[in-house]
């Protein structure tokens, strides 16, 4: 399957990133590696932040880096990178390069300031600034006339009659927590014996066996963000995004039955197991949490 055009382009780097290799290939098949920067001698000092080098919120490129890449080491959505830096290019950048890695200062929002609390007894009318408020004089009276008298106060309103208060409810429930990321129930994606175990240096995944042409499933709920052949070691692969925690992958089909952008329930058929880009029928299957290949078994229900 032939990847196209500029929408094509992306979701490879995509997938890229999402995933470091399957391990279960033949040994004469070239692994999975990331997209490596241009290896020709540049002086380091003459490169885009060169000033920035070694200072903290700064990362220095190196030899087979790609934004994808440092995103994931820094703990940064690469978009972000690309905008803080003004990359044009995200898939051109050098070794020794200096890429700013955490927001600038400029676009944290200010701290708020809490409003003046004006006093209760404050003067209708303040004296201005500078000027003294003028000291009140004693009234002038007749002699052998006593002052008026001050007025009596008025006599205090009498309290209302107190009336009971209707007894307040009770405060309705509250809701029951939301399912965590890790609440998701996948299934098996395929009915075939594991022919490989999961080995995090070796093998991101799954092996399963079985017969070319037979179905392959999605293991939950989730959208294709990738569908293609653009991955070495992958052949014809399927990926799934179920949320903001988990992908999975469907590498090796001899036919994709599903679309980018697509809409899948779990256990719907999204290509037939093949042999593509692998020595053997098989379905290579990968679970991703927060980006990191987890062993699918932990995941799966017994079988």
């Amino acid at each position: 399957m032939q990847v196209s055009g500029r929408k094509a382009w992306w979701a490879v780097v995509l997938a890229a990133t999402l995933l470091a290799g399957c391990s279960s290939m033949s040994m004469n098949r070239a692994p999975v590696e990331d997209r490596n920067v241009g290896t020709a001698a540049v002086d380091a000092a003459t490169l885009p932040g060169a000033e920035n080098a070694g200072k903290p919120g700064y990362y220095t490129v190196r030899t087979g880096d790609t934004i994808m890449k440092i995103a994931t080491e820094v703990g940064q959505p690469w978009r972000e990178i690309v905008g803080w830096n003004k990359l044009e290019n995200p898939n051109a950048i050098e070794v020794g390069q200096v890429l700013r890695v955490v927001p600038p200062v400029g676009s944290l929002p200010p701290p708020a300031v809490p409003a003046p609390v004006e006093s209760a007894r404050a003067p209708a009318h303040a004296p201005a600034a500078g000027k003294t408020a003028p000291v009140p004089v004693a009234t002038q009276t007749t002699p052998g006339v006593p002052p008026p008298a001050a007025p009596a106060p008025a006599p205090a309103a009498e309290p209302a009659p107190t009336v009971a208060a209707a007894p307040t409810p009770p405060a309705p429930p509250p809701p029951p927590p939301s399912a965590g990321a890790d609440s998701i129930k996948f299934i098996w994606p395929a009915k075939g014996p594991v022919i490989a175990r999961f080995d995090e240096d070796k093998n991101k995944g799954l092996g399963i066996g079985g017969k070319a042409g037979e179905p392959v499933l999605a293991a939950a709920d989730g959208r294709v963000v990738y569908a293609g052949a653009g991955l070495r070691g992958y052949g014809n692969l399927v990926i799934i995004k179920h949320n903001n925690t988990f992908l999975t992958a469907y590498a090796h089909n001899q036919k994709l039955l599903v679309k980018e952008d697509q809409n899948v329930k779990k256990g719907q058929e999204i290509a037939e197991m093949g042999s593509t880009d692998s020595d053997r029928v098989k379905l290579h299957f990968e679970i991703r949490r927060s980006g990191k290949p987890v062993d699918p078994a932990r995941y799966l229900p017994p079988r």
